[in-house]
């Protein structure tokens, strides 16, 4: 590992630790790497108590965030993850291993289907398509225990790229409070809106408008040329007589 991801922070006075999560996850490859994570733990189990998780980070390799997940959970001490910026994609599923997630009113999550890139013939292709498969379940495993959401609804989300301000994620389950907050501020906010952004629904919304438009300029181009049926009667009278 060239550039270590995280940083462990003690405070003098508390002696209470702080481990900041800052950039890509894993910028070099934690997969089959045994002693990055090694170093990790070591790093983790070193001192005892409760820790602080400050993370901003747009995500990156999703076995390193598994394992850190892991390790997480299965600390002794409470963990208390702090979202300051943005928690996407891998770094999210981190965010999950927190006795209590805070949210940054200013900070955002983006949950979305992992990926990767594949070179091969059609079994290997498909292969790695299994592998998105069992990775997706494996996240949803992580976003259902701390959420209580539907596995459905989380798929969905997943499956759309959603990205959630502070108040949609304590409202979906993804957090639990908002930083700074007190609670006078937390019921004077109550009539302000959750911001859920989708990219699928964006997509939807545009093809909509396209169609609308195109539906317009078709009915424009095409004149009307339908006559009342009363305007027929009277046609056919006058032929008749």
């Amino acid at each position: 590992m060239k550039r270590k991801f995280w940083n462990w922070v003690r405070d003098s006075d508390t002696g209470e630790r702080t481990l900041v999560l800052n950039g890509q996850i894993a910028e070099d490859s934690w997969f089959g790497d045994e002693v990055t994570p090694a170093i990790f733990r070591d790093e983790l189990m070193k001192g005892e108590g409760n820790i602080t998780v400050w993370i901003n980070s747009p995500g990156g390799d999703v076995f390193a965030a598994a394992q850190i997940y892991n390790m997480l959970m299965d600390y002794k001490g409470n963990v208390t993850v702090r979202i300051d910026g943005l928690a996407a994609s891998a770094a999210s599923v981190i965010a999950m291993a927190g006795t209590t997630v805070e949210m940054s009113p200013v900070g955002m999550l983006m949950i979305h289907n992992p990926s990767t890139a594949v070179i091969g013939n059609t079994k290997e292709m498909q292969a790695a398509i299994q592998m998105l498969d069992e990775v997706k379940e494996s996240i949803l495993n992580a976003y259902e225990l701390k959420t209580g959401q539907p596995r459905q609804q989380l798929s969905d989300l997943m499956d759309a790229e959603s990205w959630m301000n502070a108040k949609k994620a304590v409202e979906l389950g993804f957090a639990d409070k908002i930083l700074f907050a007190n609670e006078d501020e937390e019921k004077q906010s109550e009539g302000v809106e959750a911001m859920l952004f989708s990219q699928r629904a964006v997509t939807n919304s545009l093809i909509d408008k396209i169609k609308a438009q195109s539906l317009k300029f078709v009915k424009a181009a095409v004149p009307d040329n339908r006559v009342s049926a009363d305007a027929l009667r009277s046609r056919l009278n006058l032929l008749i007589h």
